[in-house]
């Protein structure tokens, strides 16, 4: 018993099994001893005894048979397994020593018939060791005695067989291969899984062995035999197929030499395949002739092995036979047995190919897809690992190489060998085994790949097969299974399209699915061996006369004649689908032809099944003997017909047909059922015959039956349908539950989708027009607007307050609870359900049409409806996902307008689910091509949740694909990605769809993106759109919308459609021409298809060339149109090489559809143009950043903003192109700042070092000299800029491509600033140099007087020193002061003349105006003085604006004209206030220039702003300029008083007088005066000068502190400035501070600033510390003179004072005056003086620093010469232009840009303007305006109308962008609403009528208005 054998002996198992416990667990479970359920739950235990343990326990409780079972697997797995512990059967078999049995004898036939096994032994010996068997077979046969019992063979086994545990598997040809090939090592087979995978021990349904030692069970049969040419070596003889070997026993389409018996024997030798035999046989073995010999005795000299084994396979009771009604046995499979074989055969594929990682996580389709560094190189396999990706690249790319399997060689010398000399040893030729590389036979690749690939991946596969015309898989055999599997689910995407010969004159035709169609089913099998190649047969029968196609891999073709290891058992399928063309087609309905690969007796199963769902079963033998009688005889009372091929062989064909005659009856044949391939025929007689006899089963109505009704049979037959599986069948149910309900497509999608019907279409008519404003007449267009705002809110409630129907419930629950797997299911489900009804809606549908057309004639309106109702019959998941789309975007809508609270909201999940489909590779729609519109805030949340998904890293790169409809654009990418775009189902693409591509992480830095985003678009010049006047203008946003959202556009070029492209083409270029408007600026390939010439390229070089100058010439037309004014031509705007970028593509069908096979020619090409698109992107990474997904997002906003608004080039805004302009525009304030900053700096030296310089150091060379320098400094500061402008362009930061058309602008900016600070620099110098000479001429006298005080001096003391009595204090001052007073009036002091300025102004004014005529001499006469207009404020009197050339001179204007001049004349007084200001802070005198410049100033605003616009009066001139001149001369004559003042002598003698009487007193008391003057001349040189020092710089280092500040940001541009202001006017809503912004923007800015930086200073504490750094600064320069040996090695203080001014002359000014004093009578040491001076030092710091301290913040800055407010104003008010219709101020960066424009325009009546019917202020926004038909009129068009919309006739250099959403300037409208009466009391109007809208509106809109508009998310 053997429970009692494993009970008795646990201990020992245990010990046994833990030597190898994994492959005992893997067989037990392959052969199904064990369930997988329990086979899983011990693979869990980590402790392998307690495995074992738990194991032996199962097996007793699965009974006796269970455990005899298992101690047979045992005995196959041990060779050495104790004999106690076999099978009680086996112990009487086993305990016989093999080599004793041959003890005293010759192995006879008796033996074999008593002793099988030994047989079996035997065989082993023969075949793993060659030469052993040879010497073997002498001494069995002929001298028995000669044979040492334990004799070692060259394996070093005594029993002249290899043990299990000596054979490496890596030892065989394969296996090495495998080894080399593999990194990560095949696992350590066990020694049945090598015999296996060599094709030995699988049982046949006849076998009756059992293998001991994993043996073949028939030394005969082990070898193939040459009747058999679809086996490994040949064929075998029917007698000896009883012990077959399952897995090796191939149906191989190799030519097998070997013959097994009779007359073939004796031409073995000659004619053996021996690499054929096994293809994991060691090298050595394959090379030794003894195998050859060992076949020929066995196979012609052993005649009675094989009746032996017949005769021990009906005694043994493991394996047994039935016996059918008629009494004949027919053999039944032992299917552990099978299975046991199969699966270490499998494993032994799976290591070979490296594929076992996928056997349990199973490949995906993505994983296929993926972009990696192989899709660059070339796939040419040149190991077995390479095979699997080989075959499924070249398949996803439908190139008809896919299924060789031949390695790729690399260089070989293998042939020729020399010797050192160089000569060549050995023969040159000879007839050498291939032993170069053992391959794989493409079915096995193919079975291997579909065992490791999961059910969509399978789909995929065949789904190309079937395109490829390759025979798929209907049956796949047992491989991880113990039953062979029906391919149904995997054949579920493929449909077929056809014309049957009844529908050929009426042009119809017929498209199904694959699996649904019914159809004759014809099968082929062979019985026993057979030379020629069924396979091949098949092929010819089934390809037409002029164009072959190999449908089936056979034994002629690549890789054909390699030995099959785990495909036997495959049952392919193929079809032939009539193109309804009587005279070429060879059958006139659809046909399925079926192959089994293997024999019918090894595979009873699926010939069973072949048996039950064919009409008739074609049987393919060369000879029938009694054992295949007994076969074919229990097919008796079939009803299938059963046909015979036979090969006829001499000698066999009379038996043969003996037992054919016997079977007629039985099986009811006729004579026409055997079909005879005579030798002296070749094989197109046969096809001829076999044609023939098809078309006869044909016309006589066979049975039809589908794949899908095969898989009832199967089921009934016990055979696995891949369908049957829990996901699949959970998905199918849900999915009927939808479409049960579905019959009229049309009706379902009207009740049961009802948002994206009328509803959608509506809404995304009135989302366009409340951007293009065409139907709104005489509505102003704010209340148009409002009106289509409220229509659309209506319009989004309506969607919401419709429920979700039940299809859409049971739709949100399939993909939203099913798991991922059933999802993917419900989904393809949905697919092929949907797909299906709909074949069927559109055929009915076609038909009635065609009806109608004959019968209605020119009666249009019915044949519109139902055109109508074709285009409406489509339905696909898309819909349903667009269903989807539309609820959320109304709950959006709603939570938006704060009708529905977000915890209220339902669908909040349903973007999160399609970014999961994204990632499953579903294509998502982008645009609905239904409605022509974006569902914007679906798009943007599903792609918002993908880039989470995806952990933020989503960069792409986009490729899209335009083109004329229906040129095969879907079918490119799919060929090109394998992705999975609808191709023709129903209809074409509609819309846009797009399908993201996984980069792998290791290709992810060199391509410079994570993904690759695929859109594919509907196709342009569609003919159902043809009719729709708007058809080009839908293009045309289609075109523009996708080239605006690629990097790379594909051009599919049909090039029979030649007419279509060129419209398409000029749609083309006008969107590439938009893109390079705004930066944007793809690569465009243009891809010309159905060209198959090889010389294409070549040849159509001129059409290239013509090509381009057609581009060229619409370039141009299209630049016309769109008002660009420069020349381009179309390498301007794209990036385009003819030569590079032109693509020749041939058709993709091979011949005639539907049997044409894709053409290989097509897929190179495509293969081509991929690896071309993936380099190009590899090349331009470095070049230029991905977008991410949220930048795409932003793309697909701005862009389809700009479509929706039409006029694409001037109304372009996005947010990514405003990112990066304001990026460089911070970028260039900053390089702004540091060369102002540069120039300021030299200048404050320059201007120090002046002051400085004696009257004849500034002769006339010094200007010169210092106009050289300048011109060399800005030129370095220009250069260094333009570098930085270079730089930063060249960097890659983000997007700056889009900005690149700016960068002129820029540089213009950098020249124009060099030229501002020129004229600056300049000015300044020559006015320091003149301002100097003027205070010379004053400080010689100066100098002469203190020279005459100082001889006073010195003969006062020596007078005072002569005296007898010393003098008291008191009286020494009295002495002093009375010197001082004689000297003074003795002294010849000369003041300067005071002077009158005003009257030199007057002067100047009335030579200005000489010219006027007498009437202004006569104004300028009665004009009081000058200095009576300054307190008088300029009034507009009515006499100031003439009239008279305006007709009629209405109020209206007059108010228009008035406040315009109004405006100028505060702009232009503003303006000389300014420069009059900058004079007087010089300090210097008045100059007559100053009057002459400021009437030059006032004379040329005059001319440019008001000449052409307003006719002005003599008396507007000349009263402006005499209240400018009036109050500049007040201004100047206190400037001009002050500095006499200062340069009065004897006021400068007079501040000079303490220091001389101290002098004075120290020399009389002989004090040591050193410390005292070192003293003096800190506290009287250094402290004012050092003042003047900060007052100069500390403006300069607070600019550049506040503008690297946190604070910085808000001025680093002029957006963030806007934006900072606006928002801070928000939080302090006060009326006046908008009204000051909105009436005067510059003092307002000016204000604002000041404030800031004070209020800045004041929180932080900064200036303090800004104080202390500047004057450390100086002072450490201060000590550095000091301490210079320059100044220590000087030998008088003179001369000491002397160097350090002279060291310091570029920063310091000090006093002449006081310095002359400290040199008077100094004789102090110069090192102690210098000593001392350092002691007084920090005192100075300490002084200056409490003097600033004092000064308060507010104060600091009026002290400053260098004004900071200023500068910052400079930084952030630019160019200073407004807006000429809302006076919104320009944002433009630098300083010279082309265009002005600004992000938020603002309601017109903020700036007073008003109605002029109504007096009420206007509430249209400008940007409104531009985009309506309203028109204005005003100064500018001479008050003539002129429509908004070409508003850039009058003011060309503005750009107005229509506002890019409906609240973009909900701002402004909330602060009309706001202070609407405020705003119009102060313009003396009426309040504006605002639109109910408006009121609406709150503050919290209000800034997120601004915060989109500024770009500040």
């Amino acid at each position: 018993m053997a429970f009692e054998t494993i009970r008795q002996g646990r201990e020992r198992l245990i010990a046994l099994l833990l030597t190898t416990p994994d492959p005992v667990l893997d067989e037990v479970a392959s052969l199904g001893i064990v369930t997988e359920e329990e086979y899983e739950a011990l693979e869990k235990l980590a402790e392998p005894r307690e495995r074992i343990r738990r194991l032996l326990i199962k097996i007793q409780r699965k009974g006796e048979r269970g455990c005899e079972q298992f101690l047979e697997c045992l005995q196959s797995l041990f060779p050495d397994f104790p004999p106690d512990l076999q099978p009680p059967g086996r112990r009487c078999v086993t305990q016989t020593n093999d080599a004793e049995s041959l003890e005293g004898g010759a192995f006879s036939e008796k033996n074999e018939a008593e002793n099988p096994e030994a047989a079996v032994t035997l065989g082993t010996n023969e075949l793993e060791n060659p030469g052993g068997a040879t010497s073997l077979e002498k001494n069995d046969l002929e001298n028995p005695e000669n044979t040492p019992p334990h004799e070692e063979n060259d394996l070093g086994n005594p029993d002249g067989s290899p043990s299990s545990g000596e054979i490496d598997p890596q030892n065989s040809e394969d296996a090495t291969s495998s080894e080399k090939n593999d990194p990560e090592k095949l696992e350590e087979p066990e020694k049945p899984e090598t015999m296996l995978s060599s094709g030995k021990g699988v049982v046949t349904p006849n076998s009756a062995t059992t293998p001991i030692k994993d043996e073949p069970e028939n030394p005969g049969t082990a070898l193939p035999s040459k009747n058999d040419p679809e086996s490994p070596g040949g064929a075998r003889s029917s007698e000896k197929d009883a012990a077959a070997v399952s897995s090796k026993r191939a149906d191989f389409e190799g030519s097998g030499n070997i013959p097994s018996h009779g007359e073939e024997g004796k031409t073995a030798a000659g004619k053996g395949n021996i690499e054929d035999l096994d293809v994991s046989m060691p090298e050595s073995r394959a090379e030794s002739p003894g195998i050859a010999s060992s076949v020929e005795r066995n196979g012609a000299e052993t005649p009675g092995a094989g009746a032996s084994v017949e005769k021990s396979r009906a005694e043994t009771p493991e394996d047994s036979v039935s016996v059918d009604r008629s009494g004949t046995e027919v053999p039944e499979t032992s299917p552990n047995k099978v299975h046991a074989g199969r699966r270490g055969a499998v494993k032994t594929v799976l290591s070979k190919l490296r594929l076992r990682k996928f056997r349990n996580g199973k490949l995906r389709l993505r994983d296929l897809l993926e972009i990696s560094p192989e899709s660059l190189k070339d796939w040419t396999p040149y190991v077995l690992g390479d095979l699997p990706w080989h075959f499924l690249r070249k398949l996803m790319a439908l190139n008809g190489t896919a299924r060789s399997t031949s390695l790729g060689q690399g260089t070989s010398d293998e042939d020729t060998s020399e010797d050192e000399e160089g000569r060549v040893s050995g023969d040159v030729f000879s007839l050498r085994e291939d032993k170069s590389r053992a391959s794989l036979h493409p079915l096995d690749v193919l079975c291997a790949v579909l065992l490791c690939s999961d059910s969509f991946l399978q789909q995929e596969i065949l789904s190309k097969m079937s395109m490829c015309q390759f025979a798929l898989p209907l049956l796949l055999p047992a491989l991880d299974t113990p039953k062979c599997t029906l391919m149904l689910w995997a054949m579920r995407d493929i449909v077929r399209k056809w014309r049957p010969h009844s529908l050929a004159d009426s042009r119809g035709f017929r498209a199904e699915s694959l699996v649904l169609t019914s159809m004759p089913t014809i099968s082929f099998v062979r019985l026993g061996s057979c030379s020629f190649s069924k396979s091949k047969l098949l092929n010819e029968v089934l390809s037409p006369s002029q164009q072959h196609h190999d449908f089936f891999i056979h034994r002629d073709m690549d890789s054909g004649n390699v030995p099959r290891e785990i495909a036997d058992g495959l049952v392919e399928i193929s079809w032939y689908f009539p193109a309804g063309r009587e005279n070429l087609d060879l059958f006139p309905e659809p046909i399925a032809v079926t192959n089994l690969r293997g024999d019918i007796e090894s595979h009873w199963p699926q010939f069973s099944f072949l048996t039950e769902v064919s009409s008739a079963v074609f049987i393919v033998t060369e000879s029938i003997s009694e054992k295949e009688y007994a076969l074919l005889s229990s097919l008796q009372g079939s009803a299938t017909k059963y046909y015979f091929i036979l090969n006829s062989q001499a000698g066999k064909a009379k038996k043969t047909l003996g037992f054919l005659n016997i079977l007629a009856p039985l099986l009811d044949m006729k004579k026409s059922q055997l079909l005879v391939k005579e030798q002296s025929n070749n094989s197109a007689e046969l096809v001829k015959k076999l044609r023939s006899t098809l078309q006869g089963i044909m016309s006589s109505s066979p049975k039809s039956t589908s794949i899908q009704h095969m898989a009832v049979t199967a089921r009934e037959l016990g055979i696995q349908v891949d369908e049957d599986d829990g996901e699949c069948w959970t998905a199918l149910e849900h999915v009927q539950e939808i479409t049960s309900e579905i019959q009229d497509m049309a009706k379902y999608k009207r009740e049961m989708l009802r948002l994206q019907g009328d509803l959608w279409k509506n809404l995304a008519k009135v989302e366009k027009e409340l951007c293009r404003m065409k139907g709104q007449r005489d509505v102003s267009p704010e209340d148009y607007r409002s009106q289509l705002r409220e229509r659309w809110l209506e319009l989004r409630r309506q969607q919401n307050q419709c429920d979700l129907t039940s299809g859409m419930v049971k739709f949100i629950s399939g993909i939203g609870q099913l798991c991922p797997a059933e999802k993917h299911h419900f989904l393809k489900w949905m697919k092929f359900h949907l797909d299906h009804i709909a074949r069927g809606n559109l055929s009915s549908l076609r038909a009635e049409y065609k009806e109608k057309c004959r019968t209605l004639g020119d009666d249009t309106q019915q044949l519109a409806e139902l055109d109508e109702l074709i285009s409406a019959s489509s339905l696909g998941v898309e819909h349903f996902l667009r269903e989807l789309g539309q609820f959320y975007e109304a709950e959006c809508s709603m939570v938006k307008e704060r009708n529905l609270g977000n915890i209220q909201r339902q669908f909040v999940c349903l973007p999160g689910i399609a970014a999961d489909l994204m990632l499953e590779g579903f294509p998502m729609e982008l645009i609905d091509g239904d409605a022509a519109n974006i569902p914007l805030q679906w798009v943007t949340d599903v792609l918002t949740e993908l880039h989470a998904k995806l952990g933020g890293r989503s960069r792409m790169v986009v490729i899209t694909v335009l083109g004329v409809q229906s040129t095969g654009k879907s079918t490119l990418l799919n060929t090109m990605f394998g992705l999975q775009f609808a191709v023709s189902s129903g209809r074409c693409t509609r819309g846009a769809f797009m399908s993201l591509i996984k980069v792998a992480e290791n290709f992810q830095q060199e391509l410079g993106c994570d993904f690759i985003l695929v859109i594919d678009t509907e196709g342009l010049k569609a003919p159902e759109l043809a009719k729709l006047e708007d058809s080009y203008e839908h293009d045309n946003e289609l075109a523009t919308l996708v080239i605006g959202l690629s990097d790379i556009t594909i051009v599919n070029m049909a090039m029979e459609n030649a007419t279509e492209m060129k419209d398409v083409l000029q749609i083309v270029v006008h969107a590439f021409l938009r893109m390079e408007e705004i930066g944007h600026k793809p690569n465009c390939q243009f891809v010309h298809q159905n060209v198959s010439d090889v010389s294409a390229h070549e040849q159509n070089m001129r059409d290239r060339k013509h090509l381009l100058e057609q581009l060229d010439e619409m370039t141009k037309a299209a630049a016309r149109l769109e008002k660009q004014s420069r020349v381009m031509k179309f390498s301007d705007i794209m990036d385009y090489d003819p030569e590079k970028h032109s693509w020749y593509i041939p058709g993709l069908w091979h011949g005639v559809p539907p049997m044409a096979p894709v053409n290989m020619g097509y897929s190179e090409s495509v293969c081509e143009l991929k690896k071309y698109l993936l380099e190009f992107m590899r090349h331009r990474s470095p070049r230029r950043a991905s977008k991410n997904v949220p930048q795409f997002i932003k793309w697909v906003r701005s862009l389809w903003n700009a479509v929706k608004h039409e006029n694409f080039i001037f109304s372009f805004r996005n947010s990514l192109v405003a990112e990066a302009y304001t990026q460089l525009s911070v970028m260039y304030a900053e390089w702004e700042w540091d060369f102002r900053k540069e120039i300021h700096l030299w200048m404050s030296k320059t201007e120090t070092t002046i002051q400085n310089q004696s009257p004849d150091d500034l002769g006339p060379g010094t200007f010169e000299k210092l106009r050289l320098e300048i011109h060399q400094i800005l030129h370095s500061g220009e250069q260094k800029m333009l570098q930085s402008l270079q730089s930063y362009f060249e960097s890659g930061a983000g997007n700056l491509h889009l900005v690149e058309k700016y960068r002129e602008d820029f540089h213009r900016s950098v020249t124009f600033l060099r030229h501002e600070l020129e004229s600056h620099l300049l000015c300044k110098s020559e006015e320091a140099i003149r301002i100097q000479k003027d205070r010379s001429k004053i400080d010689q006298l100066q100098t002469r007087y203190m020279k005459t005080i100082e001889g006073k001096v010195d003969g006062l003391l020596r007078d005072c020193r002569e005296r007898d009595k010393a003098l008291k204090p008191y009286e020494l001052k009295r002495e002093f002061a009375k010197m001082w007073k004689e000297t003074l009036s003795e002294l010849p002091l000369e003041s300067l003349p005071l002077r009158q300025i005003h009257k030199d102004i007057h002067y100047q004014l009335c030579k200005d105006l000489e010219n006027r005529g007498s009437l202004v001499k006569q104004m300028l006469h009665k004009a009081q003085s000058l200095l009576t207009y300054q307190s008088k404020p300029f009034c507009m009197k009515k006499e100031y604006l003439d009239l008279a050339w305006h007709k009629a001179a209405v109020e209206f204007i007059t108010q228009q004209c008035t406040r315009e001049l109004e405006e100028f004349t505060k702009s232009l007084m503003e303006e000389c206030r300014k420069y009059v200001g900058q004079k007087v802070h010089s300090q210097g005198d008045y100059d007559q220039t100053y009057c002459r410049e400021l009437l030059w100033m006032i004379n040329q605003r005059l001319q440019e702003n008001v000449t052409g616009k307003i006719r002005i009066s003599a008396s507007f001139e000349v009263d402006l300029k005499l209240h400018i001149l009036g109050e500049a001369a007040s201004t100047f004559q206190k400037m001009h008083e002050d500095f006499l003042k200062k340069n009065d002598p004897q006021c400068r003698l007079e501040e000079l007088r303490p220091q001389y009487f101290s002098t004075f007193r120290d020399l009389y008391y002989e004090k040591d005066a050193c410390q005292k003057r070192a003293f003096d001349f800190s506290h009287q040189c250094l402290i004012p000068a050092l003042w003047e020092y900060m007052k100069k710089r500390l403006g300069i280092e607070i600019v550049d502190d506040f503008l690297s500040s946190g604070e910085s940001i808000e001025y680093g541009s002029r957006s963030f400035f806007q934006f900072t202001v606006q928002k801070k006017l928000l939080e302090e809503m006060d009326f006046n501070n908008y009204m000051k912004y909105v009436s005067n923007y510059e003092g307002f800015v000016k204000a604002w600033i000041q404030t800031c930086l004070i209020s800045h200073y004041r929180e932080t504490g900064g200036l303090g510390e800004l104080e202390r750094m500047v004057l450390a600064t100086i002072m450490k320069k201060i000590r550095d003179a000091l301490e210079s040996s320059e100044c220590q090695d000087t030998l008088t203080i003179s001369e000491f004072l002397e160097q350090f001014c002279q060291v310091m002359c570029k920063e310091l000014v000090i006093s002449k005056d006081n310095l002359e004093v400290i040199l008077f009578k100094n004789t102090a040491s110069v090192r102690q003086f210098s000593a001392d001076i350092q002691t007084f030092l920090p005192q100075v710091e300490e002084s200056i620093l409490l003097g600033w301290e004092e000064l308060g913040g507010e104060m600091v800055f009026t002290q400053l010469q260098f004004k900071p407010q200023d500068e910052i104003f400079k930084h952030v008010f630019g160019c200073g232009k407004q807006c000429p219709f809302c006076k919104v101020p320009c944002e433009a960066g630098g300083s010279d840009h082309k265009q002005h424009f600004a992000s938020v325009h603002r309601p017109k009546g903020l700036g007073g303007y008003s109605y002029e019917t109504t007096d009420r202020l206007v509430y249209s926004l400008c940007s409104s305006d531009v985009a309506s038909s309203k028109s204005f009129k005003n100064l500018n068009t001479a008050f003539k109308w002129h429509p908004y919309k070409d508003y850039r006739q009058f003011y060309p250099t503005w750009c107005i962008q229509p506002d890019p959403s409906i609240s973009a300037s909900d701002y402004w409208k909330f602060i009309f609403t706001k202070f609407n009466h405020q705003f119009a009391r102060e313009y003396n109007v009426q309040p504006a009528n605002l639109p109910p809208e408006w009121k609406k509106i709150t503050k919290e809109q209000a800034l997120q208005s601004i915060r989109e508009a500024f770009n500040l998310e």
